[in-house]
């Protein structure tokens, strides 16, 4: 059954619940802060604004939020220099080309029966108007997004790799949920998108977007949450091996580390051993596939270094 805004209980726990229970039917454990953030974006029409380390969760909560509500995801991928025309719309520069030819064409039976030159300039305005007219307008991420007939969740990925300049301009965007063409006016949504602004803390972002956002934090899960995590993703891991896997890499976190693994790789690396049909685990094995773990080879010297240490920790963790 979709879920909608106007389906949620009205009791708010009791809604928190349901919330909750539907991103996990869609793959996706959350936590209860998780899903007041969410609840409180659905009910207020604002945006998250969702930052942590990379790996936790915050793309793939787009994802499963578009499971559950049974809408498009439209992504936008940040990176430095992406300006309006990737991101909102383009002129379709061939198709007008095109226009004009005909129009070229066909002045002569455009001018017929005009009886002067201000009558000829109208017809010829009008024309004109059509040049920048939807028909040859190429709609971007954003704009998408804004004219989904259903609406649509709208994911705007790493936004703190884009420039200040292009988060500026998402300001419009994020508060009316609306957006300003020089030729045609403003555009307002058809249905205002649920809206995702994701960010890794490479930079600082501006007061002026924090403020037309709501905020969440999602930091890496505890214990108890990252066995969960692993049981949803991974069900073919065996239990004791699941509290390992878990228990490993929580102490592989505390290592003065380049980059920690994250959710995701956790994910991959109890995927790996059900592929290697792995009873246990074992100091060779481990060290076979810590790269799957860690990307950068000083991290995965230190953790062979305290490979021994590890390896203890986990087994007494696991019982």
């Amino acid at each position: 059954m979709k879920l909608t805004v106007s389906s949620l209980p009205k009791d708010v726990p009791e809604a928190l619940s349901t919330l909750r229970a539907s991103l996990k039917a869609a793959g996706y454990l959350g936590s209860t802060d998780i899903a007041t953030a969410l609840f409180l974006a659905l009910k207020l029409g604002k945006p998250i604004l969702i930052e942590g380390p990379p790996g936790v969760g915050k793309t793939e909560l787009a994802r499963a939020t578009a499971r559950v509500l049974d809408l498009p995801l439209i992504r936008l991928q940040c990176y430095e220099g992406l300006d309006e025309a990737k991101a909102l719309y383009e002129w379709k520069y061939g198709k007008q080309l095109l226009y004009t030819q005909v129009l070229k064409d066909k002045l002569s039976d455009l001018m017929q029966g005009a009886t002067g030159l201000k009558e000829s300039l109208a017809r010829l305005h009008d024309f004109d108007d059509t040049f920048f007219s939807t028909d040859f307008l190429e709609p971007r991420p954003l704009l998408k997004a804004l004219q989904a007939p259903e609406g649509a969740v709208l994911l705007i990925d790493e936004i703190d790799k884009a420039d200040q300049e292009f988060e500026a301009f998402l300001l419009e965007i994020l508060q009316d949920y609306q957006i300003s063409i020089p030729e045609l006016g403003t555009l307002q949504a058809t249905v205002p998108p649920v809206c995702f602004l994701t960010s890794n803390n490479t930079r600082e972002l501006g007061d002026a977007l924090k403020r037309r956002c709501l905020h969440l934090h999602i930091p890496y899960p505890g214990v108890a949450l990252e066995r969960e995590i692993i049981a949803l993703q991974v069900p073919a891991l065996a239990d004791r091996l699941r509290e390992e896997v878990v228990a490993f890499v929580q102490a592989l976190r505390g290592l003065d580390l380049k980059k920690a693994p994250a959710v995701s790789e956790t994910i991959d690396w109890a995927r790996t051993l059900v592929l290697l049909h792995a009873p246990e685990l074992d100091a060779d094995f481990v060290r076979q596939t810590l790269n799957v773990l860690l990307k950068f080879e000083d991290d995965i010297q230190l953790a062979q270094g305290e490979l021994t240490t590890l390896l203890s920790q986990a087994r007494k963790a696991a019982g």
